[in-house]
């Protein structure tokens, strides 16, 4: 019987599941011709102030254009290696299982580091999730109480962002407080939507006193819209994060699967009550 629930829940069964995986073999084919059509950065970085606790001006990180092109290139690099890391489907398995249908398995990856993938279906479109997640990822702090704050230090293009994030210090959190500074990328194709990152270093930017700096990635998020109902979605996400520190492993194995079932039930009190408001 635990083989077949393997199976069924880490995504071989289901027909959409099967399409999302057919989804990200094409979105990791396109994101290798994106590189190729890399847009030309004639602008600054636009600068950002955050709606939590702006950045001093003296600290924002000024991008040179080899900077932002190179900035750009990570973050497509960390989005193609976290969807190949969901293609292949061998060793994963089934960590938590929820009555609503939520989803979370786990492998480990060399390096003796276990990630972790949550599936789940949303009542929210692409775009409304996409806005959220992305383009007002400053904002997630008013829904996500495990963010204290999130602010975007400089925008390259339209599709990548760099940003410092600062958790939230909170009862039950076993990990502790963490920053991380990371770039992420948005890739849009048909009726999905990819969100990737990864870790990333700035001299103008380094730790900060009294937190200490994990580092995620490469991890992403897969928006994927139901067939025939587009007020749903399928949502999945790769968690791949080395929180640093001292923690034992078998703390941070399960604090970090909490972690995803605390930020979708977060997003499902916001997306009911922005609905209700609605």
């Amino acid at each position: 019987m635990l083989p077949a629930v393997v199976k069924l829940c880490c995504g071989i069964s289901y027909p959409h599941l099967r399409s999302t995986a057919a989804l990200q073999r094409t979105a990791v084919a396109v994101m290798g011709q994106e590189i190729t059509h890399m847009q030309r950065w004639g602008q600054s970085p636009q600068r950002i102030r955050a709606h939590a606790e702006p950045i001093p001006e003296d600290t924002e990180p000024a991008l040179a254009q080899k900077d932002q092109q190179s900035y750009v290139q990570q973050g497509q690099q960390a989005m193609r290696k976290a969807l190949r890391m969901l293609e292949d489907k061998d060793g994963w398995k089934v960590e938590i299982k929820e009555s609503n249908g939520d989803v979370i398995c786990s492998k480990v990856i060399p390096g003796a580091r276990k990630v972790f993938r949550l599936e789940a279906v949303l009542e929210a479109s692409v775009d409304e999730l996409y806005d959220l997640l992305f383009a007002r990822v400053e904002e997630m702090h008013k829904w996500n109480s495990s963010i204290l704050h999130i602010n975007v230090l400089n925008r390259v293009g339209r599709d990548t962002i760099i940003t410092h994030e600062v958790s939230a210090e909170r009862a039950g959190n076993l990990i502790g407080q963490r920053d991380f500074l990371s770039v992420r990328h948005s890739f849009k194709q048909k009726s999905s939507v990819y969100l990737g990152g990864a870790a990333i270093q700035l001299e103008s930017f380094p730790p900060q006193a009294g937190f200490v700096r994990a580092e995620d990635g490469p991890t992403c998020i897969i928006i994927q819209a139901l067939n025939g109902d587009k007020r749903k979605c399928h949502f999945t996400w790769l968690l791949n994060m080395d929180v640093k520190g001292w923690l034992p492993k078998s703390i941070v194995n399960q604090a970090l699967p909490k972690e995803q079932l605390d930020f979708t039930r977060n997003l499902r009190r916001h997306l009911t009550a922005s609905a209700t408001q609605g």
